[in-house]
Formats: structure tokens, C-alpha cells, sequence
């Protein structure tokens, strides 16, 4: 497969319903992104201009949650729908479940089992700053436009957030993830349009997979379309992310500290774009030429990032621009420990 110079973007289970929803205030819409024309990025590229800007919280996502696409402009989750305020794990499981638009207000600590799926047209915010998703976490298995914010994300069995089955537009901003035996976020299956923004990855071991598996070109190539940007990846070991045949993946703007075993890593001819990030302590902060385990090699281009006690980013191949999709203002890579430090995890929406 050879990287190709695109002018467009190619483009559960039931149960009744018992209790009445209380009807609220819903979120206001949400702004859309602009489309560009495409162009390449070549590897070891270093010619974009930084733009300096200040902490933001955003009431909209940016990157490609933004995107109209498929159907969907952008990303507005819940809006237009009631509030309800979950409290308890069988009014969360629920409201999750329910069909049309609804913006669910976490409040306390929800405890869930396995990975519990999630209904399109959802907004899933954490009340104030501790609002906890135990044990459990969240699935999308074709759905789309689902935003999920301000939850702390504790001890699942299995992945915190699994993002599947051609599903897209979804927001992932402002979590903070802690102790999931699997992923802390899986993006598989022919998923797309997903943006991952100002979360905290606390400690986790595999924090981001893009691409499940290495036989799954058919449905992922073309696909995986994700924005990740000003997320903290603080002592986290691996896969922030690791990337199979998805292009563009624009990696933006994060604060890579202490990550044990790699920063990026992109295989299976995968199209990713490492841009204004910075890596402190990071012996091996890009894989993409080599290859990583028993996967293939990728295409990496990495730009304007900052190396701080950190090894050389391995880059290899070109890549699609993401200015074909979306615009952006990008930091300066000096200034985000300090922006994502300030700006990352729960209790930092503005809200």
C-alpha cells in the first residue's frame, strides 16, 4: 500500500425504559471545523509555524471531532437533549442505553462491570471534580456523537474506553485514567473522526491503541481518522498511541514525561503526524521505520517537538497533512508541560 495525495476525506443491546427523564438545560452547540486541501507531509519536515495561545477549555472540540462527515456536523453529543443526573450504577447503565440526544450528569462514584455500551447522541460529563467511573468502562459499538468529559476513570477489567465498529464522532476530554488492566483508550474497527483532548493518563501502562490487530487492513485502512492533542501522558508506559494503517493521526501538543517503554508508534504502513509535543525523560520517543513488536513498519513525520533527556524520534515516509480536514492553532512545544500540566484531567472544563 503506498500513501496516496487525497483532495477529500474518504468517508447492542436494548432495554425498556422505567424511569421518566427529567428534562434540563442542554449543551450549547458546537462550533465546526474548516476543510483544507490536502497536502504531504514529508518526514524530518520542520516547516510549520507555531502559534502562541493561551490555556484553553474548550466548550467544542477541535481536530477531527470537528469534522463534518458521514452525516454528522461535528460532534454536539447531547445537545438538545434533557439533563439527567446519574447518582447510582442502574440510572448511569440507563441513561447510557436510552435512544436520542441526552447530556448525562455524573455525580459520585459509578461502579459498572465489563465494558457497557453507549447509545449515539450522548454527553457524558463528570459533576464538579469527582465524578469516578469504577471498574468498568464504556462502549461504543456503532455509535456516534458522544462526548465524554470531566470522569476519572478507575480500575477497569478491561479497557476504560473502547471506541469500535466503524463508530465515530466522539470527544474524549479532560478524563483522567488510572489502573485499566487493558487500554485506557482503544480507537478500532474502522472508527473515526475522534478527537482524545486534555486528558491525564496517570501511571497507565498501555494507554492508547489505534488498530487492533495486524490482519484488519480491510476495514481500518482509510479509517482511524484521530485527533490527539495537549492530553499528559505522566509516567504512562506505552502507546500514546500506537497507531495500524490509520492517516492521518495528528499527535499534538502533549507532554510526554518518564514513559518507560516508547512515546509513538506507528506500523502497518499507519500515517502519523508528531507535531509540537514535548518529551522529558523519553529514551525511545518514535517508532515507525523499524517497525514495533511483530508489526510492520509505519510513516511518521515529526515537527517543532522538544526533546528534553530523550532519545531521537524515528520518522520515515510522508503523511497526510491534517490541515486537509481541519484547521488548528498550534503551542509552542517550550510551553506545554506548563499548559497541560495546568489544563489536563478533571476539574478543568470551565464548566
Amino acid at each position: 500500500m503506498h500513501s496516496r495525495n487525497r483532495k477529500t476525506a474518504s468517508f447492542p443491546k436494548t432495554s425498556a425504559r422505567k424511569r421518566p427523564l427529567r428534562p434540563a438545560r442542554g449543551l450549547p452547540a458546537l462550533a465546526l471545523a474548516l476543510l483544507l486541501g490536502a497536502t504531504m507531509v514529508p518526514a524530518g519536515s520542520g516547516s510549520a509555524t507555531a502559534q502562541t495561545s493561551t490555556l484553553r477549555a474548550e466548550t467544542s472540540p477541535t481536530g477531527f471531532a470537528a469534522v463534518n462527515a458521514l452525516g454528522q456536523n461535528g460532534t454536539t453529543g447531547g445537545a438538545g437533549g434533557p439533563t439527567v443526573t446519574a447518582t447510582s450504577t442502574e440510572q448511569f447503565l440507563e441513561y447510557i442505553d436510552t435512544t436520542g440526544p441526552l447530556v448525562i450528569q455524573v455525580q459520585g462514584t459509578i461502579d459498572i462491570t465489563s465494558k457497557q455500551g453507549v447509545r449515539p447522541n450522548k454527553t457524558i460529563v463528570g459533576v464538579g471534580s469527582s465524578a469516578v467511573i469504577n471498574g468498568g468502562g464504556l462502549d461504543f459499538y456503532r455509535s456516534h456523537n458522544v462526548i465524554v468529559r470531566n470522569i476519572r476513570f478507575t480500575n477497569a477489567e478491561d479497557d476504560a474506553v473502547n471506541v469500535g465498529q466503524e463508530s465515530h464522532h466522539i470527544w474524549i476530554d479532560h478524563n483522567e485514567f488510572v489502573g485499566a488492566v487493558d487500554g485506557a483508550i482503544d480507537i478500532v474497527r474502522g472508527s473515526e473522526y475522534v478527537t482524545v483532548s486534555w486528558n491525564w493518563f496517570n501511571k497507565t501502562d498501555k494507554s492508547m491503541l489505534l488498530g487492533h490487530s495486524d490482519s484488519n487492513s480491510g476495514q481500518d485502512t482509510g479509517k482511524l481518522k484521530v485527533s490527539i492533542h495537549h492530553n499528559f501522558f505522566d509516567g504512562s508506559r506505552q502507546r500514546h498511541p500506537r497507531v495500524r494503517f490509520g492517516e492521518p493521526v495528528h499527535v499534538y501538543n502533549n507532554y510526554y514525561k518518564g514513559n518507560a517503554i516508547y512515546g509513538v508508534a506507528s506500523t502497518m504502513n499507519a500515517g502519523v503526524l508528531v507535531e509540537g509535543n514535548h518529551f522529558e525523560g523519553v529514551e525511545y520517543p518514535c517508532y515507525s521505520a523499524s517497525g514495533y513488536d511483530e508489526s510492520g513498519p509505519g510513516r511518521l513525520v515529526q515537527r517543532n517537538n522538544t526533546f528534553t533527556g530523550s532519545g531521537t524520534c524515528e520518522t520515515n515516509g510522508t503523511v497526510t497533512e491534517p490541515r486537509t480536514y481541519y484547521s488548528y492553532t498550534l503551542d509552542p512545544a517550550a510551553d506545554v508541560p506548563s499548559l497541560v500540566r495546568a489544563g489536563a484531567g478533571v476539574g478543568k472544563t470551565g464548566g
